[in-house]
């Protein structure tokens, strides 16, 4: 993801009128159980909801959505002698493909955590699945309703149709495959501009003026 994407989706983020199952806005909370328990609860809730990613950012003010800075530090964070990161991998199961950020954003120290949702199993934090309720993480078992829903979901999603990647620019986009190959392969001329190669490959998904996702 790049600088302008991700600003972009920051501001999308700090437009919402309160948190979501899916969203989620801190100042400098960062224990690592409470993160890990979060990058479960929010996996799972964000698939019940529907939608491709979770989002954390710290260095936000929760009341009236204003950026206040963090002192959250994921990338160097040592825990228990081992990578912060590292550390909540191995407590994550399945292994999902969660990601910290350090965003300068409009001169404010930001973290932004994107969380992907859960895809074939619930995803559990030291063997236990979380959900979102409200502000609160509990225990997925604890509520029979959403455990019943969350399977029906991933039991009728497939990867063909979830997305690769999100939030790029079209020389980003068109890095990703070998385009040229494709429209040899179909007699095609190679358009010259980008964004006619991206409409005539139809894989892509258009979500702002700049940002594309790919699926």
């Amino acid at each position: 993801m790049n600088g302008t994407c991700t600003l972009a989706l920051i501001d999308d983020l700090l437009k919402l009128p309160a948190e979501t199952s899916w969203v989620e806005f801190k100042k400098d909370n960062a224990d690592p159980n409470m993160v890990g328990r979060l990058i479960s609860a929010l996996s799972n809730a964000v698939r019940l909801a529907d939608k491709d990613f979770a989002y954390v950012i710290w260095g936000i003010r929760n009341t009236d959505h204003v950026a206040i800075g963090t002192n959250f530090e994921p990338l160097s964070q040592m825990h228990k002698g081992q990578p912060l990161e590292l550390w909540l991998s191995q407590r994550l199961s399945p292994a999902i493909a969660f990601s910290f950020e350090l965003v300068d954003y409009q001169g404010t120290m930001l973290v932004l955590l994107k969380v992907p949702a859960a895809t074939n199993t619930p995803v559990e934090f030291d063997r236990t699945a979380y959900i979102r309720v409200g502000s609160a993480t509990p225990r997925l078992s604890d509520y029979p309703e959403r455990l019943k829903a969350l399977w029906t979901k991933l039991s009728s999603s497939t990867w063909e149709t979830g997305l690769a990647l999100q939030f790029l620019d079209s020389d980003e986009v068109l890095e990703q495959l070998d385009y040229v190959c494709y429209f040899n392969l179909t007699g095609q001329p190679v358009p010259e501009s980008h964004l006619d190669r991206i409409l005539i490959l139809r894989v892509y998904v258009q979500c702002a003026k700049i940002q594309w996702r790919i699926k």
